[in-house]
């Protein structure tokens, strides 16, 4: 009989130990080691044979070409994220919250692309009478999906091999189970051999591949993080409000990462949202906004957003100052209201500062800076700002108000969207059609307030 060894793997890095450790060396997580059981056989590998010596290399310029490597998903949010489109033989990787809608952009997706390709939905989750209930709830053609309902990883790869389909659709990544791995489905080495072999047989076919992963509390991907790297581009499904649903790619190898894409959820599935550039500003009736509420423009990619900063302050019932924000760092927040206590003499520390920006959706621009200052400002002198106005700079430590990478973009989108002012740091008011205020300090910013 061969010999059985023992260790324990890390669920959530993949670091291997001998012995259970309560804390895991490599990521710092508690209570993520798992047994894992390993024959004398699978630890020894199979033995390979002597590769022939006929290999040779050959020039790039030599390589193969196809023009035609992309080609559509039928939903154009989604194939901006993507760069352009899906790529032949890629692997893509879409994690998310439970319920949020993996599955269902998937078989939108399937539905869209089989009109002219062979599609093949895997599902280790649920039933194959599920998933058919979910189709026709969306409305979708029945005839055109061929499903497997399936978890053994040797018995997806022999379909896979036979039917040769162009699409493939695992759901979910955590379900496979080889017999080749002696631990238990959704273990780090079931996801990173089932993920490994499934991908090089996709390859090898020509066949791109879809994988639903697991997040966990954190709302990273669970599993090895090798698997992001085995794999051609990593999304994240992303909760937003009002029904909305954002797409980012946190790794492309075909496009770039900076692109968001935008669902919204009705009775039909998800539909992209073509214009989201006002989708995040709060609508009201009358034009007087009410204190504590500035705005500001981003860009992810190619487009421009106005987004709406909320803020509320209000005396501290502990006796010092808290943070409560979600969509922006606490730790800006936090910067921010250190720069308007130093430099404008506004006394935060004794205050709880609340941030939220509309529609749900996280901001990292750097360019929302002067548009908290200004809500925080607004909340703290319970003031409102003047109407349709732009906030938009950098804060320094010292206090100073820095400009902004593609203003000139920023504000022409503002002022195509109804806005008429606009207070940042150092623009030529004769190129836009914006009244603008120059600041270049903190304190000078705060003095659109007064009318």
């Amino acid at each position: 009989m061969s010999r059985v060894e023992v260790r324990f793997v890390c669920e959530e890095c993949g670091y291997a130990s001998p012995k259970w450790l309560g804390k895991c060396p490599g990521c710092g997580s508690w209570n993520s080691f798992v047994e894992e059981r390993i024959n004398e056989e699978q630890r020894k590998g199979k033995r390979i044979d002597k590769p022939s010596l006929q290999a040779s290399s050959i020039p790039l310029s030599k390589v193969p070409y196809e023009s035609d490597f992309r080609f559509e998903s039928g939903l154009s949010e989604l194939d901006r994220v993507l760069g352009g489109g899906i790529v032949k033989a890629s692997s893509i990787l879409v994690g998310g919250e439970p319920g949020i809608g993996k599955s269902t952009l998937l078989i939108q997706v399937a539905h869209n692309c089989s009109a002219d390709r062979k599609v093949l939905y895997v599902s280790g989750e649920e039933s194959a009478g599920q998933v058919r209930q979910r189709a026709e709830r969306l409305g979708l053609v029945l005839d055109r999906i061929n499903i497997l309902t399936e978890t053994n990883l040797e018995v997806i790869l022999d379909v896979i091999e036979k039917e040769k389909p162009q699409i493939v659709i695992v759901d979910s990544l955590q379900t496979l189970s080889s017999a080749e791995i002696s631990s238990h489905a959704g273990s780090v080495s079931q996801i990173r051999y089932g993920c490994m072999e499934i991908s090089g047989v996709c390859k090898e076919v020509g066949a791109a591949v879809f994988y639903v992963a697991h997040v966990t509390k954190e709302g990273t991907i669970a599993g090895p993080k090798i698997i992001e790297h085995m794999v051609d581009t990593v999304l994240y499904f992303e909760q937003g409000a009002m029904g909305v649903r954002l797409v980012r790619s946190a790794k492309n190898r075909f496009g770039s990462v900076d692109e968001i894409g935008i669902f919204q959820m009705s009775d039909k599935g998800l539909d992209p949202v073509s214009d989201p550039s006002m989708f995040f500003v709060s609508e009201r009736q009358d034009e007087q906004i009410p204190p504590g509420i500035a705005f500001s423009a981003v860009i992810e990619g190619s487009r421009t957003f106005i987004v709406e900063i909320q803020a509320l302050v209000v005396d501290s019932k502990a006796g010092y100052g808290r943070i409560y924000s979600e969509k922006v760092e606490s730790s800006r927040i936090s910067r921010i209201a250190a720069i308007m206590e130093r430099h404008a003499n506004v006394r935060m520390t004794d205050k709880d500062i609340y941030v939220n920006v509309a529609g749900g959706v996280k901001v990292d621009d750097v360019c929302i800076d002067l548009a908290i200052a200004e809500a925080l400002w607004s909340a703290y002198a319970n003031v409102s700002l003047p109407d349709k106005m732009l906030c938009l700079g950098e804060l320094s430590l010292a206090g100073e108000v820095r400009p902004v990478s593609f203003a000139g973009k920023r504000l022409k989108a503002a002022s195509d969207m109804g806005f008429k002012r606009a207070v940042t740091s150092r623009v030529n008011e004769a190129e836009v059609s914006l009244q603008v205020k120059n600041c270049h300090m903190i304190g000078d910013a705060f003095g659109v307030l007064e009318r």
